[in-house]
């Protein structure tokens, strides 16, 4: 629920600070004061409209600024908003259940919405306010109003959910399985084109028979086959350098030879020089082996120009299949091998087109049955519904009004199978649902959203709110002078309906009808001053003795009549409210 509201420099607000708690909250004040103003700012928090007029007179910028305190359901999904958009900073106190949502308007006409003082975008704060406030005034911002939410309010009166999450998951079954057969449809059309390209595409990888790490080692021999005279050379100066010594001029293993010899009979007279007697024999093997090895080495050199040209064309080839198919080596391999088992796919997809088409034919009779099962819940709910909300439209001075709710399929080729015929679906189910009223007798229903405002509006919208309640996760409700074109003893009424519905959610109401204003848990009034030449609203909370004189003058003076009216109406709704269980106010 909305806790605290700030507003600064808004319309003809310089600054106001309101601490709102739970239950019926009614703002009274003379006409002009500013109470619609207030509406205005909270529609402007939740992402309404901006307008560089909003700023008030001699200020830079308007801001307002409203923190809530959520409950379970909307705390899992704004967390799940901010999450999405990857806004992790503002999600920060949201594990205490509190979010605060703020919102600048700037003289020049720049705007910034923010939530817990992370800037977001217009669609981001939209989307989290409406989890937040149901304003009901001259704005769109009303969840009744949107269509598309009706058959959700609808499930919810029922406890449909359940019923309707088991449908809904044949439906995604269903969108997998399309998805897959829109696939092999599409692959289906260009098959003939793809089968000849895969077909030479595995022939040209195959025919080239290439092997992991094969271009590194062929690159390798490359380099000794383009430089075997080099090589030839350099080891010949190696083995003679090592090897081909002369009685003048000894080689260095013929040295290295007399050197171990010598340690070997030093270490016989002198056994300290034991191990460097093992060093000296053991680097002579050693130089044995090298040499050995050079020799090895110099004999697997050759001059072979047509081994090169191979080796060349090799790795031309090589390159040639990189530059079609990938970067290296193994990627081409892996094309190869993806390539096959998109052929293997091809070859054989009649055959599980033809599967997924069985499947298909069986989800749709699946749907169309759960689909029928869900509409014939909803239809009886319906029903109930209907009379609950006339019942309160009775109440209200409404009794000719009807209420109902409309459920109608619409048929489609690629549809459901019901009795027979094939219907549109989609996750909610089979049948488009939109609530229907006839204000006035005579007239016919006609679709909720189309209803002209005024007090026939508002007291539908009451009623609908009242029954609904339990289904409605909205927690703030604003009502935006609900008592239009109605009297005193109806307002009596709506008060008491008002007061009910915040039981189970916050309600806001801006009333002229002291009836209505004397079911207030809190009472604030909103009343107008002049400040040398500036006009500035400025809103207070009333207490005992002050209420009985507000609901005094709004009955239409303050003399002694008048201030009894005003206390008979608050001991009536002491008694109301006694009778129901609720505890006095402090």
């Amino acid at each position: 629920m909305l806790t605290e509201l700030r507003i600064t420099d808004f319309a003809i607000i310089d600054a106001l600070h309101l601490r709102l708690d739970a239950g019926l909250i009614v703002f009274t004040g003379e006409t002009g004061a500013g109470k619609s103003i207030i509406i205005d700012a909270v529609e402007l928090l939740l992402g309404g409209k901006s307008d560089p007029l909003f700023v008030r007179a001699g200020a830079e910028a308007a801001r307002v600024e409203g923190s809530f305190t959520l409950e379970p359901g909307a705390q899992a999904a704004i967390q799940a908003i901010l999450a999405r958009e990857q806004l992790h900073d503002a999600d920060e106190g949201l594990e205490a259940g509190e979010v605060t949502l703020a919102r600048e308007v700037r003289r020049e006409g720049r705007t910034a919405a923010r939530i817990n003082g992370r800037l977001v975008s217009l669609a981001i704060l939209r989307e989290v306010g409406q989890w937040l406030v149901d304003v009901h005034g001259q704005s769109e911002h009303l969840s009744l109003l949107r269509t598309r939410e009706h058959v959700f309010m609808l499930d919810r009166f029922a406890e449909l959910e359940p019923q309707r999450e088991g449908y809904a998951q044949v439906v995604r079954e269903l969108g997998a399985l399309r998805r897959e057969l829109g696939e092999l449809r599409r692959l289906e059309r260009e098959r003939e084109r793809r089968l000849d390209m895969l077909d030479f595409q595995i022939k040209e990888i195959e025919a080239a028979r290439l092997k992991p790490g094969e271009d590194k080692t062929l690159l390798e021999e490359r380099t000794r086959l383009a430089n075997a005279e080099k090589l030839a050379a350099l080891a010949d100066d190696a083995a003679r350098a090592l090897a081909d010594g002369t009685d003048e001029t000894p080689s260095a293993a013929d040295l290295l030879g007399q050197a171990a010899r010598a340690f070997n009979n030093l270490a016989k007279i002198d056994p300290t020089r034991t191990e460097q007697r093992d060093l000296a024999l053991n680097l002579s093997e050693q130089f044995k082996d090298l040499v050995r090895d050079l020799q090895d080495y110099r004999e697997q050199i050759e001059f072979n120009p047509k081994r090169l040209n191979l080796v060349e064309e090799r790795l031309e080839l090589i390159k040639t299949l990189q530059r079609k198919y990938g970067g290296s080596l193994d990627e081409v391999i892996a094309f190869g091998g993806q390539a096959q088992a998109e052929l293997d796919t091809l070859t054989h997809s009649s055959e599980r087109r033809a599967e997924l088409e069985g499947r298909e034919e069986k989800l749709l009779r699946r749907i169309g049955q759960l689909g029928n099962a869900l509409s014939a819940a909803r239809h009886a709910a319906g029903e109930v519904l209907s009379r609950a909300i006339e019942g309160e439209l009775a109440d209200l001075r409404m009794e000719r009004a009807q209420f109902g709710v409309d459920q109608h399929l619409i048929e489609d080729p690629a549809g459901a199978m019901v009795d027979g015929r094939r219907v549109a679906f989609d996750g909610t189910g089979l049948d488009h649902v939109e609530f229907m009223v006839a204000p006035n007798l005579g007239e016919g229903l006609k679709p909720l959203a189309k209803v002209a405002s005024g007090g026939e509006t508002s007291r539908l919208m009451l009623a609908l709110k009242g029954v609904l309640a339990r289904a409605d996760q909205t927690p703030t409700l604003i009502f935006d002078e609900i008592d239009q074109g109605i009297g005193g003893r109806v307002g009596t009424i709506v008060g008491q309906k008002l007061w009910s519905l915040g039981g189970s959610h916050q309600v806001l109401c801006i009333t002229h009808l002291p009836q209505l204003a004397g079911f207030g848990d809190q009472h604030f009034k909103v009343e107008k001053a002049f400040q040398g030449e500036r006009t500035i609203t400025h809103v207070r909370p009333l207490g005992a003795s002050e209420r009985i004189y507000e609901l005094a003058q709004m009955l239409g003076g303050t003399g002694d009549k008048a201030m009894d009216s005003a206390e008979e109406i608050l001991a009536y709704v002491e008694q109301i409210k006694a009778a129901a269980g609720a505890q006095p106010p402090d």
